[in-house]
């Protein structure tokens, strides 16, 4: 075998068996660094409605706040839709307010002057009555008289009181059926406005939380179909630290403790929290149930770290061991 391929080998197999005693050698005392990596999940940002791309805001790898504009879509017919919302809720509210106001002031006006003149005919009648009562009784004119004038009084009277009815029930408004369904209706159109004001707010989606621009899928012109993502973002908030502990430590990693960690080119006293604990236990093939297998045995871990900006997803970390106390 040539020299060097024989020095090759042999410095590969040393690495290897280095390699496999710092990951599953036992005669440590669980001190050495546990292995993981920054995972970030990803967040796609989407519209409701189908549309052409007429703005992309951010690029790849940018940083946004919460709140920040993303992408628009052509809103053209959205807009109209709402528009035509806005219109029928205008027109339902100004029903409602007929509705509540009765008759209009011209009408009322004329009911006031159909009043005044049935008191000044009564007045008249009543005037009259007085005039001939006293003559009747005197012999002067005939109880026929008598009755005449008092059946005018009377018909002035009935002519005041149904006048006066009028007057009333022209300031009452609609019947109350009548508003209640008027009110039902501009209810009805709110919600269509607000409906139509919605679609049209999800045609450019702002970023929920400070994150990063992981992808943009679309660029301006193209065709975005409904729901299709347009902008993925890995949110702060959702960035954390995948490590693997040995079945026999992972008492010590509960829900709540924190660990530290360290990276290539990051700051030092990173630390996380940890929210995640995996049910299920991961191995090397072959899966045996022996002792050998279960020193194999691990379990995922994750935590929040207290600073996620500066990390990057897929970054390797090393994860300072926790000791047996709680």
């Amino acid at each position: 075998m040539n020299p060097k391929l024989r020095i090759a080998v042999v410095a590969t197999l040393v690495v290897a068996g280095a390699a496999a005693w710092w990951v599953w050698g036992r005669d440590d005392k669980g001190d050495r660094a546990l292995s993981g990596y920054i995972e970030g999940e990803s967040l796609y940002l989407s519209s409701s409605a189908a549309g052409a791309v007429s703005q992309v805001l951010v690029v790849r790898g940018q940083r946004v706040v919460a709140g920040q504009p993303l992408f628009v879509l052509d809103a053209g017919p959205l807009v109209a839709q709402r528009d035509r919302a806005a219109a029928a809720l205008a027109e339902t509210e100004a029903r409602l307010d007929d509705a509540r106001k009765g008759q209009r002031p011209q009408e009322l006006a004329v009911i006031d002057a159909q009043r005044a003149a049935a008191e000044a005919a009564l007045r008249q009648a009543q005037a009259e009555y007085n005039r001939i009562a006293p003559l009747v009784r005197q012999g002067i004119y005939a109880p026929a008289r008598l009755d005449a004038v008092r059946a005018a009084r009377d018909s002035a009277q009935a002519n005041l009181r149904a006048v006066t009815s009028q007057r009333a029930a022209g300031g009452l408004g609609a019947r109350p059926d009548a508003v209640r369904a008027a009110e039902a209706q501009v209810q009805q159109a709110r919600e269509a406005l607000a409906e139509a004001q919605a679609l049209l707010a999800r045609t450019g989606p702002r970023a929920p939380a400070d994150a990063r621009v992981e992808q943009v899928f679309f660029q301006t012109g193209e065709w975005a179909a409904a729901n299709q993502p347009v902008v993925a973002l890995i949110p702060d908030d959702r960035v954390k630290v995948r490590f693997f502990v040995p079945q026999r430590d992972l008492a010590r990693y509960l829900v709540g403790r924190k660990i530290t960690f360290t990276c290539d080119g990051c700051a030092k006293g990173l630390s996380a929290t940890i929210d995640y604990v995996s049910p299920r236990p991961e191995f090397t093939p072959p899966i045996i149930y022996s002792r050998e297998s279960r020193d194999r045995m691990v379990f995922l871990i994750e935590a929040r770290p207290a600073s996620p900006r500066a990390l990057s997803p897929g970054q390797p970390v090393d994860v300072a061991p926790l000791g047996g106390g709680t």
